[in-house]
């Protein structure tokens, strides 16, 4: 693993774009289903990521890697091998559910977070509690504006936002970021209610 990540690590292969992010996982642990983070290799590298590696899953807030293995599973495409749909199990909807809450109390604290990704990932968050797919951030962004039209100047600030080089992304405003993703909150908690269905 640490070979690997020597070899993938920028600037010795450069990215044409922000970074990558790539998590290895053992083949055993990724076809069940699981609410842990369990990765053997976590590289953030990129001319615009803050580097990072690591070996050990045990510490780091699982719902990163709960949201990214059911993205995989649902929608991961292919580069070698089989599909992804076979090697990487769907995570439990609950697990799913309590990643996602976990996600959006992150994105509220904001520490470490670029105002746009964090709307934007609330966008994502309630498009799937709505749908049950995953969809990427700006299409969910467009879509969460045109039915939510409240939020609308927010979103569309977001997805400007989000388009420019990361070192030069805009500001948003604090109260409003802040108010948009305690609604978001509240439709996540909607869709766990949901899930759990009648005591």
């Amino acid at each position: 693993m640490a070979e690997l990540a020597a070899a993938l690590a920028h600037p010795a292969l450069p990215y044409p774009a922000a970074g990558l992010e790539l998590f290895v996982y053992g083949a055993g642990f990724a076809a069940r289903p699981s609410a842990l983070a369990g990765y053997l290799l976590d590289l953030n590298t990129g001319p615009d990521l803050p580097e990072k590696v690591s070996f050990d899953p045990d510490g780091a807030a699982p719902f990163w890697y709960v949201i990214d293995r059911s993205v995989a599973a649902r929608a991961g495409l292919r580069l070698h091998g089989r599909p992804a749909h076979e090697v990487i199990a769907e995570p439990d909807r609950r697990d799913l559910l309590r990643a996602l809450r976990a996600s959006v109390r992150e994105h509220a604290d904001g520490e470490g977070h670029l105002a746009d990704n964090r709307v934007l990932n609330g966008c994502r968050s309630v498009v799937f509690c709505r749908t049950g797919r995953w969809t990427a951030k700006r299409r969910a962004g467009r879509a969460v504006a045109e039915t939510d039209p409240a939020f609308r100047p927010l979103i569309e600030a977001a997805l400007a936002g989000y388009d420019r080089p990361r070192r030069a992304a805009r500001p948003l405003p604090t109260a409003d970021v802040r108010a948009f993703l305690t609604w978001v909150a509240a439709r996540v908690e909607e869709s766990a209610r949901e899930n759990e269905g009648p005591r």
